[in-house]
């Protein structure tokens, strides 16, 4: 039997990198003693408040159809906080709910591109965005950003890569998986190119809450921008509700009408009592994000401080987010070998980060994603495992 094409263009490298997560999976399932850092999904649960609503909710009955966008007050509540972050007034016509942040990005690019278009990404990035991009029939157009630079835009790389053919610029800040915030002059620069050019902006903004020291600037806000940007933001970092699966689009009204009519085909809403939680975590957001903040802050310390004196490796300090990227090049391993020689002598997974671009190779994403202590203890077995390689290195 035959496939269509898209399924072809649906997979590649960047979505099966997952490979040495699902056997870290296994092991730990199986009863080993591995440490998984391979994924963005912390050890801590959902706050407790934000769990006890949506058991309410279930168990007064919430468990019907809701409306395909979003209920009212949920959407209001992400408006208010649009219009906080970007000092513009966003309206509920302008908010669409969706099952996380990547339905959003995938539902967004069948509405904004088709065969022929080309997307501008910085590279490296998340690893699905190339998968919806060429779900849509459109063509992927990396732009290499150097880790000279530690993984900082170049603009006027990006600017070169912009052709009659260009559609749209997409772009994480913070990013996933290089911890990169945008400062305001590039995202200036983003914002000029996007109004000459008549391009549509796709900002993917999960990890605005979990910065450290550079503060987040959201490229709508710029004058001209709140009609072309499309953002995209959800709850799973911010509020530790990777599995409950809220996220949500903000755009121009006309496009989260075709975003809704794209949910009703696809989705049909998201469950109400999901939606109820959802909304608790807004009411409790100051305090959750403060608190989520601080714990990723100290593990990050933890992480630096111990690998950055390991010789053979390089961290890149982290701006926001729940990553590191280390730079295991010195160990004289391709990424490949070094991931899977740690994993299987030491139970530490990490991932290959060359599978979110080749500006990447050389090094690998290591997540936050266990309490100090476990951490540490990842950080000493992969302190232990270069060790090793050197011993071999000075014996052979």
């Amino acid at each position: 039997m035959k496939y269509s094409s898209l399924v072809e263009r649906l997979q590649g490298k960047r979505t099966s990198a997952w490979e040495i997560h699902h056997a870290a999976q296994q092991a730990r399932a199986r009863g080993e003693d591995v440490i998984v850092l391979s994924v963005g999904d912390p050890d801590f649960a959902t706050p407790e408040v934000i769990v006890e609503r949506a058991v309410e909710a279930l168990r007064s009955g919430d468990t019907h159809y809701s409306a395909v966008v979003g209920r009212d007050p949920l959407r209001a509540a992400i408006a208010a906080e649009h219009a906080r972050t970007t000092g513009r007034a966003t309206a509920i016509e302008n908010v669409m709910l969706c099952a996380g942040a990547q339905n959003g990005i995938f539902a967004a690019s069948l509405c904004l591109c088709e065969a022929g278009d080309e997307v501008i990404v910085p590279e490296p990035m998340y690893l699905t965005y190339e998968a919806c991009v060429r779900a849509s029939g459109a063509t992927l157009v990396p732009v290499p950003v150097d880790a000279k630079r530690a993984f900082h835009l170049d603009c006027d790389a990006l600017e070169a890569a912009i052709t009659p053919r260009t559609k749209a610029i997409f772009f994480a800040t913070p990013c996933n998986p290089t911890g990169v915030v945008m400062p305001r002059a590039d995202l200036e620069r983003i914002a000029q190119l996007a109004l000459r050019h008549d391009l549509w902006v796709l900002s993917d903004e999960v990890y605005a809450d979990l910065t450290f020291e550079r503060e987040h600037v959201s490229i709508a806000s710029f004058d001209g921008m709140a009609g072309r940007t499309v953002t995209i933001a959800s709850l799973s970092k911010s509020h530790a509700m990777a599995g409950w699966r809220v996220g949500w689009v903000i755009g121009p009204q006309a496009l989260i009408g075709h975003l809704g009519r794209l949910a009703l085909s696809m989705l049909y809403g998201l469950p109400g009592f999901i939606q109820e939680a959802a909304l608790t975590a807004f009411e409790h957001k100051a305090e959750i994000v403060a608190g989520m903040r601080d714990v990723y802050r100290r593990r990050r310390e933890v992480v630096y401080e111990r690998l950055s004196r390991v010789a053979g490796l390089r961290c890149l300090l982290p701006e926001a987010g729940m990553f590191m990227m280390v730079d295991v090049s010195g160990t004289g391993l391709d990424t490949v070998d070094f991931t899977w020689q740690l994993f299987r002598a030491q139970g530490v997974s990490v991932l290959d980060a060359s599978a979110f671009g080749e500006t990447a190779n050389g090094f690998v994403r290591l997540g936050f994603v266990v309490d100090e202590a476990r951490l540490a203890e990842a950080c000493d077995r992969i302190a232990a495992f270069v060790s090793s390689l050197q011993l071999q290195t000075r014996s052979g």
